[in-house]
């Protein structure tokens, strides 16, 4: 199980690194996790050290969601102050996210 944290550590980190390195405006993360995605596809098969990994993390994802459930705790007054700009947010970014996936899977759909 070891191996596919470091697996996953390492891809996270080399996307980190290549961010710093080459100034590029997105989250290292996000870059670190497209290097994932090319390396499963050109391996072709599934890896066996990741699959381990991630079905014992996937049992204990909701525990990652108490930070922020004590943050909204924490700033209840804030958010009862500026609830408007929080739900349009929500709501804009909602729709925006739903008319992309559409326009997504039109495009990929031909």
């Amino acid at each position: 199980m070891i191996e596919g944290l470091i697996k996953l550590l390492a891809f996270q980190v080399l996307g980190e690194a290549l961010v710093f390195m080459f100034s590029i405006p997105v989250p290292g993360a996000v870059i670190g996790m497209a290097l994932l995605f090319l390396y499963l596809v050109l391996r072709g098969r599934p890896d066996q050290d990741l699959d381990t990994f991630t079905q014992a993390f996937l049992r204990h994802l909701s525990l990652f969601f108490i930070p922020a459930a004590v943050g909204i705790m924490a700033h209840l007054d804030r958010i009862a102050l500026e609830w408007p700009a929080i739900l349009l947010a929500l709501v804009v970014s909602t729709a925006a996210a739903i008319a992309t996936t559409a326009v997504t899977v039109r495009l990929l759909r031909r």
